[in-house]
């Protein structure tokens, strides 16, 4: 470990809690600098077809699941279509996206539930969502945030593992990593916040080598020094359409 990787531990290990605050808000306000357009990147166009993308996109990647979710919304348009919907013909519309069985026992019920329950319509509160087939609290905070404005944390993989980097929390579980970053931030900031933080994991802070050396959070980021420094080689390791805007905040 470097010196000044060591000199940040422990400035970050004596931080106060309005120290912690002020850190993770001007990360949220970098972050919204690098990510002005940062949002829900799967495709959709109503509630339902959020929450059958968002179940889709479980050990998945969001573009593989736009590539499937346009056939799919045309053959299933309402939650009665996928309630009466054949097993077997349902499954080959969503194949690609892997653990299609499950997935199919998750669509068809969460119809079947939706009609008998909320007349065909989602319901817009986190205890109604959480007790739907197929949605569990992460899949019910993109729905809230994205399709009905109510604020919400989404604790995917790439929020995880970055919140745990920058020492705002050493939660696994992701109920108690969402309550802990929650209390950092003002609750209206909750879901932008979700997207940037899912932005900049998917596109800087990789899992295995993040390009710390082209990284806009450098200066705030207690785990600088995980991936390459050099700034010409981390540049390598930067991804998507923001690219070039990423780099150019950094002097790249």
């Amino acid at each position: 470990m470097s010196a000044a990787r060591k000199r940040k531990n422990r400035a970050i290990a004596a931080e106060t809690r309005i120290g912690l605050v002020r850190r993770a808000r001007r990360i949220n306000r970098t972050l919204a600098e690098a990510f002005p357009d940062a949002h829900c990147e799967l495709d959709f166009t109503t509630p339902l077809e959020l929450a059958v993308a968002t179940i889709l996109s479980a050990q998945c990647t969001d573009v593989r699941v736009n590539l499937t979710t346009p056939a799919l919304f045309a053959k299933y348009p309402s939650a009665r279509a996928y309630a009466q919907a054949n097993r077997a013909e349902l499954e080959e519309y969503i194949r690609a996206t892997g653990f299609f069985r499950n997935k199919t026992t998750s669509l068809i019920g969460l119809g079947q539930a939706l009609v008998e329950k909320y007349d065909g319509e989602l319901p817009h509160t986190l205890d109604e969502l959480v007790k739907l087939p197929g949605i569990g609290r992460k899949t019910a905070n993109v729905i809230l945030g994205n399709a009905f404005g109510v604020p919400g944390i989404t604790v995917d993989t790439h929020f995880g593992r970055l919140v745990r980097r920058w020492k705002w929390t050493e939660e696994e579980d992701p109920v108690k990593v969402e309550h802990a970053v929650g209390a950092l931030f003002e609750r209206k900031d909750w879901t932008m916040l979700s997207h940037r933080v899912i932005f900049h994991g998917r596109r800087v802070c990789h899992a295995r080598k993040p390009a710390c050396g082209a990284c806009v959070l450098a200066p705030d980021c207690p785990s600088f020094g995980l991936g390459p420094t050099d700034p010409a080689v981390a540049a390598e390791l930067v991804k998507g359409p923001e690219r070039e805007h990423l780099l150019n905040m950094v002097g790249l």
